[in-house]
């Protein structure tokens, strides 16, 4: 095994660089992973690479692998997909899921590490956190077949919810972004698409992803009466004015949040964190679900790429990190 690791640290606001650290050997319960693809989870991430995670969220914001402490220097990220090099028979040369830092090798305890199901391409299980995020998301909304549902922000994660509710019988389900090239992916999932300014208020269910005010603005007006608005996107350090003046108390409507770090009350009582990573996985192995990976990126060019990938006008969807032949950190 390797003596030391690369892991990418954001360590000012607006720029990161490869660390090299001592890599041990793995104890009792512990594992060696080889890292083959990450997942940067651009929306959380830029927060974290500006320095905007808000002071009160220091500790609830942690990622459960994470080193260091905001607002900086820190080692984070929560979406690692690798090989078992060393640990029990039972796992050793398996694909493994891991909420893991972005980094080449790392030792992980057994009980953070979950084993792909056959038949998932280990660039493809990336997105585990995301679709966790999406099914808790149904969850929370309890979303129902025959529903008229919308999702206010294509997005990755907006577009696994859009994936997911279109699979609902009956459901009828639209997707709305004021970005016009996130269409065909709407529509490759079963869901119609259109701007946010074209939607009308017939809608049982809105899920709102954008993380943008005009967003939960466009959310609340598309609502028919009694409706359910799922509020998904995390603002950072961001007042956010919505609006529950005018018809919103007379239409009796319902505005709710969701977040992944707790499984959804509806079914808490029968699923674990486990369990729903496991579903999440599964869910994974449609190979439509590719198209939302549209940027690669080298480890080793991570430090460069990333003021582009988290700026602002950025239009990608997503950024898979692959580590093959990736030099170490100096």
């Amino acid at each position: 095994m390797p003596s030391a690791a690369s892991a990418l640290w954001y360590v000012v606001p607006g720029h990161a660089e490869l660390r090299s650290e001592p890599l041990a050997a793995p104890g009792d319960g512990h594992a060696l992973v080889r890292s083959l693809f990450s997942l940067v989870s651009r929306g959380t991430e830029r927060l974290v690479f500006t320095g905007q995670v808000p002071q009160s969220e220091w500790q609830r914001m942690r990622a459960p692998l994470q080193a260091g402490d905001f607002p900086f220097p820190v080692k984070y990220g929560y979406a690692a997909v690798g090989e078992v090099m060393e640990g029990p028979a039972d796992i050793r040369g398996r694909h493994v899921f891991a909420l893991h830092p972005h980094q080449d090798w790392f030792v992980a305890p057994l009980s953070w590490l979950t084993a792909l199901p056959a038949g998932l391409p280990p660039r493809r299980a990336v997105l585990a956190a995301n679709m966790e995020t999406a099914l808790n998301a149904l969850w929370d909304g309890e979303a129902l077949p025959g529903q008229r549902i919308v999702v206010v922000g294509a997005g990755i994660v907006g577009l696994l919810v859009a994936y997911l509710c279109a699979r609902l019988p009956g459901a009828d389900v639209t997707v709305a972004d004021v970005l016009t090239q996130r269409k065909a992916h709407a529509e490759a999932f079963g869901a119609r698409f259109c701007h946010p300014d074209a939607l009308d208020d017939s809608a049982d269910l809105v899920f709102h992803t954008s993380a943008h005010p005009s967003g939960l603005a466009a959310a609340l007006l598309a609502c028919a009466h009694e409706a359910t608005i799922v509020e998904m996107s995390w603002y950072g350090e961001k007042q956010v004015a919505a609006a529950l003046g005018g018809a919103f108390h007379v239409r009796r409507l319902r505005l709710i949040s969701s977040q992944v770090g707790h499984v959804a009350p509806a079914v808490r009582a029968r699923w674990s964190h486990g369990r729903r990573l496991a579903k999440a996985l599964e869910l994974l192995r449609d190979p439509a679900l590719d198209r939302l990976l549209d940027q690669d990126i080298a480890f080793h060019d991570m430090p460069a790429a990333c003021p582009a990938l988290f700026a602002a006008q950025a239009t990608g969807l997503t950024a898979v990190i692959g580590y093959s032949e990736a030099p170490k950190a100096g």
